[in-house]
């Protein structure tokens, strides 16, 4: 913006008060996609104070579908629809890492560190059987989908074992990976079918049926996996290791299907969620949710494969899960935070209509206003309009600052000097367009004296680097060198002004200097990438 001078020109006075800044960005106008829309619907809510990270989050399969989150030596549940707090088991000995509801929802499954699994009754809380057979921590244990009687595990010792629960001994011992066993999951279609996933950077698949208890298959990932899951069909399978997430056929033969990867640290959890709606499971449309050290939780839509949406977190995320009756989303973080989200559920009109004939009773409906009713005309302000109402709005009373004040009764410099005193820059910006639209700031500045000068000064070394700002302080830094030269080479305290004044643009030169060159370097990079 130029700086224009004082003449004899009539001035043109803004009436706009109070006044603002022309300088501050305007907010980008964008449209959102249903998808967005969607995934946006979920009502924010956090549960703070689990002291440790979130290792692991389930959902029980059965209504209300409470979840189970695993921190520190504790395996807490809490209520999906209310997110609050149903009850804490505390009975381990050691960092409790991976919980598994079984298929009915009846017990549940955790084990920890010190390689122990343990089963409990969900109601009571009371551990039922304890099973003890891995040499080192145990990092998951999995219901299989279909099976009621038998669990899964694997830990560091780098074995996957297929227990009998109810005779609290090991069915099969599953020898191939050559790491830890970090993950693994159950077939919804099979129940003798299931994968893990393992620090040695492949995913095997096994079938209790096979007499030699080998797997019958493997693919690799690249990197130590971290979290793999079936997708419903059963046919396919997503792996998260390094950065990326990795979509396997197991039918055609573990054929990678497709890599994404558009988180910038490590995957830690995926889970599978659903969009549509939940009557009709023909508009089901599945997703994949994953989340990162990176603080992101991104959902993909593997038939069309691209990221449909993307959601920043304040703390690295270790765990991500989503409610089978597709209402609530919950994410663990590394600092002990939960945050969950819940959609309101939309009444069903025909379901409303069953409840109301079999409560028995008549509930009474409060009379709808019409404009030929008096009592219309007698509503009091709390009420909302209804469509085809003509709203008369008493325009609220303006609270002006000191300087609005005296701009309005053309107090130039004393509006200058007002705003300087005070702690936002935004005013002083405002006031000084006001001027240059009045062509009165440049006489302002010369009227000042040496202690205002300093405060005009001070401010431009604080903010002329500031991109909103620059535009308009750089060319008036220009104006006061010149017009207050004198006065700067009388004064100590100005000089001072100046030297800092003189740093501040000095230091900026340098960033900008090593931006460039860093952007230099970067950009050969990034075509190279773009043609790969």
């Amino acid at each position: 913006m130029a700086i224009a001078n004082d003449s004899q020109q009539p001035t043109t006075v803004s009436k706009n008060f109070p006044v603002k800044p022309k300088l501050k960005p305007k907010p980008r106008n964008l449209s959102q996609t249903p998808e967005s829309k969607y995934w946006s619907s979920f009502k924010p809510h956090q549960i703070p104070g689990l002291v440790s990270s979130i290792n692991s989050i389930v959902f029980s399969p059965t209504t209300p579908h409470l979840f189970a989150a695993t921190h520190s030596a504790s395996l807490t549940l809490f209520s999906s629809q209310t997110l609050e707090k149903h009850s804490t088991i505390s009975s381990f000995k050691d960092v409790v890492t991976c919980s598994s509801f079984r298929p009915d929802g009846s017990l549940l499954a955790a084990s920890d560190l010190s390689g122990l699994i343990q089963v409990f009754d969900v109601k009571s809380r009371t551990p039922l059987r304890r099973l003890k057979s891995h040499t080192r921590p145990v990092r998951f244990v999995k219901y299989p989908f279909l099976d009621k009687l038998h669990l899964v595990s694997g830990g560091d010792d780098g074995i996957v074992k297929f227990w009998d629960v109810a005779g609290e001994s090991v069915v099969l011992d599953l020898f191939g990976h050559k790491d830890y066993v970090r993950c693994g999951d159950c077939s919804p279609v099979n129940g003798d079918m299931f994968v893990t996933g393992s620090y040695d950077h492949t995913v095997k698949l096994w079938d209790v049926r096979v007499e030699n208890s080998k797997s019958v298959m493997e693919v690799n990932h690249g990197k130590p996996i971290e979290d793999v899951m079936f997708l419903p069909s059963g046919g396919l399978i997503a792996t998260a290791g390094g950065n990326s997430v990795k979509i396997w056929d197991l039918i055609g033969g573990g054929k990678m299907v497709y890599s994404m990867e558009s988180h910038n640290k490590t995957v830690t959890s995926v889970c599978v969620g659903r969009v549509g709606n939940e009557s009709g499971e023909e508009a089901m449309q599945y997703r994949i949710l994953s989340v990162a050290l990176d603080g992101y939780m991104k959902v993909f839509d593997y038939g069309k494969m691209k990221v449909t949406h993307s959601m920043r977190f304040p703390a690295p995320l270790m765990s991500v899960a989503f409610s089978p009756d597709c209402m609530t989303r919950v994410i663990g973080t590394s600092n002990g935070t939960i945050f969950a989200g819940r959609r309101k559920k939309k009444e069903n009109v025909e379901s409303g209509i069953e409840n109301f004939w079999s409560l028995g009773r008549v509930e009474t409906q409060k009379p709808m206003l019409r404009p030929t009713y008096f009592r219309y005309f007698q509503r009091g302000q709390s009420d909302k309009p209804s469509e085809g109402d003509y709203l008369v709005v008493r325009p609220k009373k303006l609270k002006l600052g000191e300087h609005d004040k005296l701009l309005k009764k053309f107090r130039h410099k004393e509006a200058l000097v007002s705003v300087l005193n005070g702690k936002n820059p935004e005013n002083v910006v405002a006031v000084m367009e006001e001027l240059v639209a009045r062509k009165k700031l440049m006489k302002c500045v010369s009227n000042l004296d040496n202690e205002e000068l300093g405060l005009l000064l001070s401010f431009m070394q604080k903010h002329s680097t500031v991109p909103r700002y620059s535009g308009l302080l750089i060319g008036l830094m220009e104006k006061v060198l010149e017009m207050r030269a004198k006065d700067i080479r009388t004064c100590d305290a100005l000089k001072g002004h100046i030297r800092n004044l003189k740093r501040s643009v000095e230091e900026e030169i340098r960033i900008q200097q090593s931006l460039q060159e860093i952007q230099g370097i970067i950009s050969p990079l990034l075509r190279i990438a773009g043609k790969r």
